[in-house]
């Protein structure tokens, strides 16, 4: 199954105790299911659970069972057209039904456990979200353009900042950052997928930090590399011209321990001195033979 399914799993776990916050959730899946209009309620999902959450809904919320229900596996598509089933949903909402257009009744929204479960069904009917290991992305997809804009304002004051954008006749409210859909998930229900984002995030963030961590090492090792190769040249050419014999005792002792051990780190250098001395003493010592080496 796919992380938006287990997302919608953990959030279908949710008992449907409170009125209120019942008839809210509904609210939330009507605005952003298939068909939702004066005439008609057509629900289609093939996630299992929301499916079978959505008599229980639909009975808790309106007194109400669909006029249609799903036959068979796949696509689950709910259907309901009776007028006096419709005239109910239309009331509870504070809609006329000879004139029905859509709009979010802030009124029925009024406490933040009903917003929660109104972007709860939302998101259930008409939500996807990403693997936050692939990528961060969420959003809710509603038919309705006038909706999308209260949505969208809904939660902004939850200080969630959605962005808008259309989508095949679709209006797209989505999340792109991993803090805000982490935020978004825990308040409709989701803690443990708010978790996984959490998580992959740290892992991500780890990850990159090792890899810098690797590539600055990997580049100072080279550099290390470098000017060890560069040490050795010069010697051998002080050698090969007969000067290095006649070299103070401390740049002879640099010449030989740098030929004797070429992979030595310049500490390492300096702590077989005799006696030790200090890294930036040993590099003066060998700058200066690559120095007399180019002259």
């Amino acid at each position: 199954m796919s992380f938006a399914g287990d997302v919608k799993n953990e959030l279908c776990r949710i008992p449907l105790n409170r009125a209120c916050c019942t008839q809210a959730e509904a609210y939330g899946a009507l605005l952003c299911c298939n068909t939702f209009d004066g005439r008609e309620v057509r629900i289609v999902t093939e996630h299992a659970a929301f499916a079978q959450r959505l008599p229980v809904l639909f009975q808790k919320s309106f007194q109400t069972a669909f006029d249609r229900l799903p036959q068979g596996e796949g696509k689950q598509i709910f259907a309901l057209s009776d007028p006096n089933k419709l005239a109910a949903i239309h009331h509870a909402y504070g809609w006329d039904s000879r004139s029905l257009s859509l709009h979010v009744n802030f009124a029925v929204l009024e406490e933040s456990c009903c917003r929660a479960a109104f972007l709860r069904g939302a998101f259930l009917a008409g939500g996807s979200v990403t693997d936050p290991r692939k990528s961060y992305h969420l959003e809710l997809s509603t038919s309705h353009l006038s909706v999308s804009r209260e949505m969208l304002v809904l939660m902004r004051e939850m200080n969630l900042e959605p962005k808008l954008a259309r989508r095949k006749g679709n209006a797209v409210i989505y999340l792109k950052q991993s803090e805000r859909i982490e935020n978004f998930l825990t308040a409709i229900g989701a803690p443990l997928a708010a978790m996984e984002f959490m998580n992959a995030k740290a892992e991500r963030d780890l990850r990159g930090s090792v890899n810098r961590r690797v590539n600055c090492d990997a580049a100072n090792l080279d550099k290390v590399v470098e000017a060890a190769m560069a040490q050795t040249e010069a010697i051998r050419t002080l050698e090969t011209r007969g000067q290095l014999t006649a070299l103070p005792d401390k740049l002879r002792e640099a010449a030989a321990l740098r030929i004797a051990h070429p992979e030595d780190t310049l500490a390492q250098l300096a702590e077989r001195c005799d006696p030790p001395v200090t890294k930036s003493a040993l590099n003066h010592r060998l700058r200066k033979l690559v120095e007399l080496a180019q002259r």
